[in-house]
């Protein structure tokens, strides 16, 4: 999973958080914004992400509102 193309496309939509690659292969991380802004990321997160991945199921979990956002960006972490 390249996470080059996860920054950039939070980046387009206005979230910020971060995303990371797992050893079992998958992906982690958060996200932060605007219902509407996070729903979208979710989506592509969930049909599109980036071009070499397979995506078997994704599982948003810990969601909730949020008085101010935690993050300034979108990472990638290591």
């Amino acid at each position: 999973f390249s996470n080059q193309y996860t920054e950039e496309e939070a980046r387009k939509l206005g979230v910020v958080g971060w995303v990371k690659n797992t050893r079992q292969g998958t992906v982690m991380g958060q996200v932060q914004g605007p219902e509407d802004k996070v729903n979208a990321m979710k989506s592509w997160l969930s049909r599109v992400g980036s071009p070499s991945s397979r995506i078997d199921r994704t599982n948003f979990s810990n969601e909730k509102e949020i008085s101010k956002l935690e993050f300034s960006g979108f990472s990638t972490r290591y």
